[in-house]
């Protein structure tokens, strides 16, 4: 029996991964598999009752695990781009000041660019989630240190990327502007970069982050099957 952590549902199977993503790749046949991502369960992918996907509910196992609360105050969290599953998770969770942040969506709470936070004080956030937003943006690296600046000097920051596994380096060009091009290099036609993962893990600690790295071994055994999540995933969590 498979189970979500996100809505607690119990059923067979999650959904698989929508065919457009193979049928795309294998029309511009590109030299890497969907397999090859690390945090990617293209066969048991979204929930069937509230459609989570396998990295919404990696991140509610760790808030539901893992994630210590403030003694004296309400947990403050920054949700950048949020996806709308995940956004209802956190909202539900007691004691908390919850802010949504994008550059272009209107059903944010802020409209902000991820690369000049200017709009939050230092140490802010208790928790920020930014999953799958610092492959879109131009410099991600200016990204990073303000993530870092926003983050309270005891919070925890879900940062995660796409990462090919089979990447020796990354590959970015923030100025590609052919749409088949960017598919096919970056995986997306939206992305800028596709990261190599001991570059990402780079990246992230210049900015100043100390980085864990929580696989499945860092939680009960047969958590990641039970909760559709594949061996090779991992949660990369930043902290001061």
């Amino acid at each position: 029996m498979r189970s979500c952590p996100v809505c607690s549902s119990e059923f067979a199977n999650f959904l698989p991964l929508p065919s457009h993503y193979f049928e795309m790749l294998n029309e511009l046949k590109v030299s890497y598999s969907l397999e090859d991502f690390e945090t990617l369960n293209t066969g048991q992918y979204s929930c069937p009752c509230c459609h989570s996907s396998d990295r919404d509910r990696l991140y509610a196992l760790f808030v539901r695990t893992f994630l210590a609360r403030p003694a004296n105050r309400p947990l403050r969290i920054l949700d950048i781009a949020p996806a709308p599953v995940l956004s209802r998770f956190l909202r539900s969770m007691v004691d908390i000041e919850y802010r949504s942040a994008d550059l272009l969506s209107p059903l944010a709470d802020d409209i902000v660019d991820i690369m000049d936070m200017n709009l939050y004080a230092d140490n802010a956030f208790d928790l920020i989630v930014c999953s799958h937003v610092l492959e879109h943006v131009p410099d991600d690296r200016k990204a990073i240190a303000e993530l870092y600046r926003v983050l309270d000097t005891d919070g925890v920051a879900i940062l995660m990327v796409p990462i090919l596994l089979t990447a020796q380096a990354t590959d970015e060009d923030p100025d590609e502007v052919d749409v088949n091009v960017r598919w096919a290099r970056f995986g997306q036609d939206d992305h800028v970069r596709m990261y190599a993962k001991h570059d990402y893990m780079s990246r992230v600690r210049g900015g100043g982050f100390e980085l864990l790295e929580l696989d499945s071994r860092s939680f009960a055994e047969g958590t990641f099957h039970r909760h559709g999540i594949t061996e090779q995933s991992v949660l990369y969590i930043g902290t001061k």
